[in-house]
């Protein structure tokens, strides 16, 4: 009788120990960061809008058609001997007929415009519409928003350019059957993620624009005018300056030398220099230097071979460097900006 009695009671506490088990609350996973939540709801109003819409299909269509006169040229521009150093794939993004530009030039014309696009009304919209006022009583850090805002249009920026690149090399490996090497692959990896500093550069311009004024039309009017300053007139401004300043006496080596410094520095003022250098030296190895004027000690013992993508990166870090400087500064500005702005609700 004990022993049952013993084990009816073992019984019972086990059932009374499933029953807690069951009716107790399953543990909730933890609620998501703040951040990250506005995040995600700035990039999918981003990828929704029709804006987005009509970059994403200019940029396929301009990414078809420099591919398809990339190929039909390509034959012609691979060396005859079709040696191991042509990097026949990088040539997918440089090569043209003619009749439209390259890959490459496409990316620097109509970059600016995707950063453009996707942040002049990135802040001053919100505070129109009487949302941000009502996002600031929310409790939540003020700075979220415009961090956020910026994370999420370069994460779209970033998954459309790599897009677009793997969908040039499929084809490109499709069309012409040759795989790239490892350092092809690298040297397009490391274009990609240039292309989206430079864009992130005109995002951040157009986010500090969409702080300092009210209206999402002065703020894309003047990123639009800033980027046509750059794009046009600025070489011209450049090109005068130059012939101010050309030393009387050519023929004296350190006066050439020291124009042609100065020359060059004013150009890369410029953050479309800076992109063009860059992204000539990385998809285009037998590029040795990016000086304007050579001198005969240095191009003696000069060996004709492409570089190594080490010293490609070494030779563009100056200007890798400038342009994520100059996206810094302003990021720095716009926030400095935001931080001091009063919000008031409508």
């Amino acid at each position: 009788m004990t022993i049952n009695g013993n084990g009816m009671l073992v019984k019972i506490r086990n059932l009374i120990a499933w029953e807690d088990r069951v009716r107790k609350p399953r543990t909730q996973s933890p609620a998501p960061h703040p951040f990250w939540v506005i995040v995600r709801k700035e990039m999918s109003d981003l990828i929704r809008s029709w804006r987005y819409m009509v970059l994403l299909g200019l940029m396929t269509l301009t990414c078809i058609g420099s591919l398809y006169t990339a190929i039909t040229s390509i034959r012609a521009a691979v060396p005859a001997d079709h040696d191991l150093n042509s990097f026949v794939f990088l040539k997918l993004f440089t090569v043209s007929d003619g009749t439209m530009p390259a890959f490459m030039t496409f990316i620097s014309f109509l970059g600016p415009l995707i950063g453009i696009a996707l942040g002049f009304d990135a802040v001053n919209s919100e505070r129109n519409k009487g949302t941000l006022s009502r996002m600031m009583a929310q409790p939540i850090h003020r700075d979220y928003v415009l961090n956020a805002k910026f994370v999420a249009a370069i994460s779209v920026i970033a998954i459309l350019f790599f897009g677009l690149g793997f969908f040039i090399m499929g084809l490109g490996l499709l069309t012409i059957g040759i795989p790239p090497s490892l350092e092809e692959f690298l040297r397009m990896l490391c274009f990609l993620a240039l292309s989206v500093f430079y864009v992130a550069f005109w995002l951040n311009l157009s986010i500090l624009f969409s702080v300092r004024f009210r209206q999402p039309a002065t703020s894309a009017l003047t990123c639009i005018a800033l980027w046509i300053f750059f794009a046009i007139f600025y070489s011209m401004i450049v090109d005068l300056i130059a012939k101010g300043i050309a030393p009387v006496n050519p023929t004296h080596i350190d006066q050439v030398l020291g124009f042609q410094q100065t020359v060059q520095f004013l150009q890369r003022l410029s953050p479309s220099q800076l992109f063009g250098e860059a992204t000539t030296t990385l998809l285009m190895p037998e590029v040795r230097t990016l000086s304007l004027f050579v001198t005969p000690e240095q191009a003696y013992g000069a060996l004709p071979s492409p570089l190594p993508l080490g010293q490609s990166l070494l030779l563009v870090w100056p200007q890798l460097t400038g342009l994520i400087a100059a996206v810094m500064v302003c990021f720095i500005i716009a926030y400095v900006w935001f931080m001091r702005q009063e919000i008031r609700s409508r």
